[in-house]
């Protein structure tokens, strides 16, 4: 009769791996049954146990386990356990979109009457949100300059519980110093919110610089191909268990398992795809600071970026993402997107795709004529995500503009 075999091999150590093989490796669980290579897809609603007494266990502690894929699930839980060893965390929490990371957030940790401090160069449906929803609930909002450090001190109340930026914002790509608000943040005892959407942890990680939580719009970098929706929210064990986890479980901002394995596959080629279009973006950008019809290009890789050398203190790249000014404002605009074939006219951002926008008319409309000018975005901005095409090609897609 053959001997049991008992042997079993060392578990891995995570924190002895470069973050190229944390995006590979981190967060897999495997069934016991299986023991399958790639993540598993659990396409199920509810989870079943042996006994009444394994259920009543189950759910006094559900946090642990897994009752409801409303709020615990195998493969969304591989996923924000990857995600949250990549960005340095504790703890994470999946959400069913960036916006509902954010809005998340807000009602884990604001109440009404509280105080909020906003960069004014973030998304537009970000100041709707805080703005237009929060105002409802007696959350107040004020806005101030994403690099004046000055401004987010003089800002602060009594009341002031959060502050929340996006670095590099979008779509100038201003940088924050984020070890300087952190410290004003924690003198005033306000929970420190970065979204790093635009970076991602495989250029940035703001939680090394003092940051209390990060911000995913999962949608973007972390899945990388433009194929689904999805959030994240990355912090200590405490906030995120303690107060975000209950928010979730009660109100139902649900990552899908489908999309939660989808952002597992994208988080796998991470490293490889923001080195290659970050370089892509520069080249980019220094052949359109070259262009006569060119006012300005913000793109933080550049020399000529007024933050520059911030971003290299920050940042290992300058990320994929650039804007610029054309001189003939939005009818020269609208004539450069116009005729190019190769980039994609949409909104989005974060594919492998290169795409195309004006932001004043399309992510931004929603914002007054007034604050979009306080936020330096003006009728001749356009914003280009730049993807993995060759670099020649995208010149050549733009040059007809220039031309005209």
């Amino acid at each position: 009769m053959a001997s049991k075999i008992t042997s079993k091999r060392r578990s891995l150590d995570l924190s002895k791996l470069a973050p190229e093989s944390v995006a590979v490796r981190a967060g897999t669980r495997r069934s016991q049954e299986y023991q399958e290579h790639s993540e598993a897809l659990y396409l199920t609603s509810s989870f079943c146990f042996n006994s009444a007494e394994e259920a009543e266990h189950g759910f006094a502690n559900a946090e642990s386990g897994f009752i409801y894929s409303r709020f615990t699930n195998p493969t969304v839980s591989m996923f924000q356990d990857r995600l949250a060893a990549l960005e340095g965390g504790e703890a994470c929490i999946a959400t069913a979109s960036g916006m509902a990371a954010i809005m998340t957030t807000a009602m884990a940790h604001l109440k009404a009457g509280d105080h909020v401090v906003c960069s004014r160069s973030v998304f537009g449906a970000t100041i709707q949100l805080f703005g237009s929803i929060l105002g409802r609930f007696g959350i107040t909002t004020s806005y101030v300059d994403l690099s004046d450090n000055k401004a987010w001190q003089a800002a602060v109340q009594p009341n002031t519980r959060m502050f929340y930026l996006e670095t590099p914002s979008n779509p100038l790509t201003e940088i924050a110093d984020i070890r300087a608000i952190a410290k004003i943040a924690n003198k005033a005892n306000a929970l420190f919110v970065v979204d790093n959407c635009f970076c991602t942890p495989a250029l940035q990680r703001p939680l090394d610089f003092g940051a209390d939580v990060i911000i995913h719009s999962a949608t973007k970098y972390l899945d990388g191909q433009g194929r689904v929706l999805g959030g994240a929210i990355v912090g200590k064990k405490s906030f995120i268990m303690d107060k975000v986890f209950p928010y979730v479980r009660t109100a139902g901002p649900t990552l899908s398992a489908f999309n939660a394995w989808v952002f597992l596959k994208g988080l796998e080629t991470l490293d490889l795809r923001m080195k290659q279009q970050s370089a892509n973006a520069l080249a980019l950008a220094q052949w359109l600071e070259k262009q006569a019809g060119v006012e300005a290009v913000y793109y933080p890789g550049l020399r000529s970026h007024r933050q520059f050398s911030l971003a290299k203190k920050q940042q290992k790249a300058g990320g994929a993402i650039l804007s610029f000014v054309l001189k003939g404002g939005k009818k020269a605009a609208f004539k450069l997107i116009d005729q190019t074939t190769l980039c994609s006219i949409t909104a989005n951002l974060g594919d492998t795709r290169t795409t195309i926008t004006h932001p004043a008319t399309t992510t931004h409309c929603r914002v007054s004529p007034e604050a979009r000018k306080a936020a330096g975005i003006s009728d001749g901005l356009v914003r280009i995500a730049v993807g993995l095409e060759n670099t020649d090609d995208l010149i050549r897609d733009l040059q007809g503009g220039f031309k005209k």
